[in-house]
């Protein structure tokens, strides 16, 4: 397909807070860039009867918003000249809805035949979705094609991850079929790739040779906010490391692919995913740990505990902090420890993967300068700093032979460089019918047996969970997921961010 197809980009669900804060916004963006089709035209969805003025009305709200810097009048005219409106109705009381949406899509004078469904809606309702669009023919290819894009989480668990999509496939191939993390949209996620594959100088060392761990951590200062029945019955473990973090881990073990394209990517990332060595039950405890945050201080001001949050069952055992001990068991990284963390109310919010390295084999200068030369590090800022930083050993100025650690900074970006938002990258792969950055089936599935064990164990065992105080650092008790007593956290992509003791 070519990228530039008109098409007809359909959201269910678009008063949803995903379409009001990323998708409008990011859709807007890219007409600014002039990277949408010509001829592509928005169809927003939702119960609610709106005019189509009092829908543009909405969303000029929503752009300023999110633009209170002012709008680009031309590029705002661009876009409202794409909005459209279908007032659905509710579809159990109303038999008709999809038949009248088909009719709505059928003026091919308006709406390009090719169509995006963007089901941004509850993922228990994907399926009923699929099953109303297919019952009225909207997911033929007979005119033209059809992509479906659904959010995260696909199932919870391996069987319901299984059971979702044996529904969806009954219309839709894996083709149509757009999982998305928005996670793999943005650009420094992609830089993984980049840094591993533009950059012979690192491919000698990227392996069990000469890497000791690898530390991959997301942290947020954000509570659950309004989402607590989404998140009693998802916790961290689901919610980040299943998805977004075993999906960094996958791009940080890689081999090269074949070339770029969709599958071959994903072929790679699957492979790293398939050699995850099975957590087996007696191992939970040493290879997984669990938390909750209590009432602390975040920003200067008192915030509650997860248990205080309203929704929260008194007796709540949902982590807010998750994290893992993992191996990858291929010919790479054999025996190299995989230390993945995320936790809410925490000290402060960021995302990076940190590499560390293995001492030489033998410390010259331990000797001269009367203790072991640190280690080396190579680490990649995720957010909010989005960089690559290196840690060297070097000499100090002077008379004698003493040794610190110098940090070589490389930010990505040049001053003019414009960056985008994750969901912006992802929807122009939509338009352009690129799966590159979206989850294959058998990565889903392979994602879900890392976990699965995990999440049995711990829906099994209803005893209270670790505490650990909202702006902190972290719970007490993660240290025994080190293999060695001089591995730790680290905390900070800053000089010195290696020397936090274990708790």
């Amino acid at each position: 397909m070519n990228p530039l197809d008109p098409c007809t980009l359909v959201i269910i669900g678009a008063t949803g807070n995903l379409s009001r804060v990323k998708l409008m916004p990011g859709l807007f963006r890219l007409e600014l860039a002039g990277r949408l089709p010509e001829k592509m035209v928005i169809l927003s969805i939702y119960r609610s009867p709106f005019s189509r003025a009092e829908w543009q009305k909405e969303i000029k709200g929503m752009l300023e918003a999110k633009f209170p810097e002012g709008l680009d009048k031309e590029a705002l005219t661009r876009f409202m000249n794409r909005t459209r409106y279908h007032g659905h109705g509710n579809p159990p009381d109303d038999a008709t809805s999809y038949e009248r949406l088909r009719d709505t899509l059928s003026d091919t004078k308006i709406y390009p035949s090719n169509i995006v469904f963007f089901l941004s809606i509850r993922p228990s309702d994907f399926s009923n979705v699929v099953d109303s669009l297919a019952g009225v023919g909207l997911l033929k290819e007979d005119k033209g094609w059809r992509n479906v894009v659904v959010e995260k989480p696909f199932g919870t668990d391996l069987v319901s991850s299984q059971q979702l999509q044996k529904a969806l496939s009954k219309h839709l191939t894996e083709k149509q079929t757009y999982r998305i993390d928005h996670y793999l949209g943005k650009g420094t996620v992609q830089n993984i790739m980049v840094l591993r594959f533009a950059n012979m100088l690192l491919e000698p060392i990227w392996n069990h040779h000469c890497i000791d761990y690898v530390q991959v951590m997301h942290s947020e200062t954000l509570g659950v906010g309004d989402r607590t029945k989404f998140y009693e019955s998802t916790g961290a473990l689901r919610d980040m490391i299943q998805s977004h973090l075993l999906q960094m881990v996958a791009l940080v073990a890689m081999e090269a692919p074949a070339n770029m394209d969709a599958e071959s990517l994903r072929d790679e990332k699957v492979k790293v995913l398939k050699a995850i060595r099975p957590v087996a039950p007696d191992d939970v405890s040493s290879q997984a740990f669990r938390a909750q945050y209590a009432k602390g201080i975040i920003d200067g001001k008192p915030v509650p505990g997860y248990k205080e949050e309203p929704g929260v069952a008194p007796d709540s055992v949902t982590e807010t902090y998750a994290a893992l001990k993992l191996y990858v068991d291929n010919w790479r990284w054999a025996g190299v420890p995989f230390y993945i963390s995320t936790g809410k109310r925490l000290a402060e919010g960021s995302s990076a993967i940190m590499i560390r390295f293995k001492n030489p084999p033998q410390d010259l200068l331990r000797t001269r300068c009367g203790k072991a030369s640190p280690p080396n590090w190579i680490m990649l800022g995720i957010q909010p700093d989005d960089c690559v930083k290196m840690e060297l050993q070097v000499k100090v100025p002077g008379l004698d032979l003493a040794t610190r650690t110098m940090s070589l900074d490389a930010n990505y970006k040049n001053e003019d460089d414009v960056d985008y938002d994750a969901y912006e990258s992802l929807l122009l792969d939509v338009i352009a019918d690129n799966q590159s950055l979206f989850l294959r089936m058998d990565e889903v599935e392979w994602a879900w047996r890392v976990v699965d064990p995990i999440i049995k164990d711990w829906a099994a065992d209803r005893r209270p969970i670790p505490q650990y105080e909202a702006g902190s650092k972290g719970p007490k008790g993660t240290y025994k997921l080190f293999d060695r007593p001089d591995q730790f956290w680290r905390y900070s992509l800053e000089k010195g961010g290696a020397d936090v003791e274990p708790f």
